[in-house]
């Protein structure tokens, strides 16, 4: 690394050591303010998850080093993956996964949970990550690999802030092209869907995975490939809309950048909650204001108060299902819930996380899973809340849910599926004096 990256990085990260020591010192709780807009589902009865005195880490956002022999990167968490890919792509690199969102950070990635079509094959981005530097509660400059302090390095993923202030990252790239092909095959019910998806996921020739269900006959499955070609891409940046393309097209071409980022205008199809905003004359005209994911979270909380007497929110959540188990989720969903599109995702665990439970990870069969992402589902019925359907669901098919979203976890319940001696041991080694709220005080019940 450049010295003098290095030296303004320890400069930049020494202020931030200093804030957590005022705070320490002063035992009030706090919340780490990243700068940007936070890629949590917003609430509309507010939001307790950012109270507290904030910790400023919004100059922690420089790629450090692109280490083209080594296949590595090492950036500092603000850093987004749209800058990130700007960085690595001119070097024929890319990290192995990247989230779908444009203005998703590196530390974000880490901090909660990240995955994508690659995740079949590599898992969420953390499991790409190499080495952390943490500031801990008490203004401690750590780090932690696999090899030094393991516990601290894998309890990070998943830790939404509470144990620490993630302030440098190392984590492996992959050798990228500068185009994708994609292939859309099409079937008409969950078996033959569901089939196929775990048949690709054994193809050393395919690069990416995803599906769309459209409707309950009608399946997409989508099948990236790194390639070169003089071929035109299409692009999805302003007036085409990608989610409806993939229910009309055989297959398609995209810059590995739009590839990346091909659900970022719509925020996957929550675009559609305005429907002029899929109207190309409106796109046209006012494209640049409202579409775009960073556009649509700010827009979301400008507009929070008016919505304050919202019940609920929609429903925006990820539940990963063991594979086996997939089908029965499948039925269901097609038969207590039915709204679509619905995204779907295989996700491989390469060994356990140690933020699960040991009785909630004897229920999780094989290590091949698939997220299930329901974005934007209508939840105003006040005889039952889709949120806690589906989150008990998840729990009943042995799967486990992202936090992003309300959550109606019991204490008791909440730490079946959380290993909570794995997470006291972290706490205990990073956060002694509490300044960061616990993982169940911090989300559980949300809105």
């Amino acid at each position: 690394m450049d010295e003098r990256l290095r030296a303004d990085h320890d400069r930049r990260v020494n202020l931030v050591a200093a804030q957590v020591r005022e705070l320490a010192g002063s035992r009030a709780a706090a919340h780490v303010d990243k700068g940007g807009v936070h890629h949590v589902v917003p609430l509309p009865a507010g939001d307790r998850r950012f109270a507290g005195r904030r910790i400023d880490v919004s100059a922690l956002r420089h790629v450090l080093e692109v280490d083209v022999e080594r296949r590595r990167c090492v950036a500092e968490p603000g850093v987004t993956f749209r800058d990130l890919v700007d960085a690595t792509l001119p070097h024929g690199l890319a990290p192995a996964v990247v989230p779908e969102l444009e203005g998703i950070t590196v530390g974000g990635a880490v901090a909660g949970c990240a995955l994508e079509s690659a995740s079949f094959r590599y898992g969420g981005f953390h499991d790409t990550c190499l080495e952390y530097e943490i500031v801990s509660g008490t203004g401690e400059i750590i780090t932690c690999s696999p090899e030094r302090e393991p516990l601290l390095f894998g309890m990070v993923h998943g830790s939404y802030g509470t144990l620490g202030v993630l302030t440098k990252l190392s984590f492996g790239l992959i050798p990228a092209k500068a185009k994708i092909h994609v292939e859309y095959e099409r079937y008409g019910d969950a078996d033959a869907f569901h089939h196929a998806l775990l048949g690709q996921c054994a193809d050393a020739t395919v690069d990416f995975i995803d599906g769309i269900v459209h409707a309950p006959d009608h399946w997409t499955l989508c099948l990236g490939r790194f390639v070169e070609t003089a071929r035109r891409p299409s692009s999805y940046r302003w007036l085409d809309v990608y989610y409806k393309s993939t229910r009309v097209l055989r297959e398609d071409v995209l810059t590995t950048r739009d590839y990346f980022f091909r659900y970022d205008t719509e925020a996957h199809w929550l675009s559609r909650t305005v429907p002029p905003l899929e109207w190309k004359p409106v796109r046209f005209l006012v494209g640049n204001v409202f579409l775009g994911s960073t556009n649509m979270i700010r827009w979301a909380g400008r507009l929070a108060p008016v919505f304050r007497w919202q019940r609920r929110p929609d429903v925006v959540c990820d539940y990963f299902i063991p594979a086996a188990r997939v089908p029965e989720f499948y039925d269901w969903y097609l038969r207590e819930l039915g709204y679509f599109p619905l995204w779907v995702v295989p996700y491989r665990v390469a060994k356990p996380y140690p933020w699960i439970s040991d009785e909630h990870q004897a229920r999780l069969e094989g290590d091949l899973f698939v997220d299930l992402a329901v974005y934007g589902m209508p939840n105003a019925d006040p005889r039952i809340d889709r949120s806690e359907q589906l989150e008990e669901k998840t729990y009943e098919l042995g799967g486990i849910k992202t936090l992003i979203s309300r959550n109606h976890y019991t204490e008791d319940r909440f730490w079946r599926i959380y290993n909570e001696a794995n997470y006291r041991t972290a706490k205990a080694r990073l956060d002694p004096n509490g300044v960061f709220r616990d993982l169940y005080e911090k989300l559980h019940r949300v809105g």
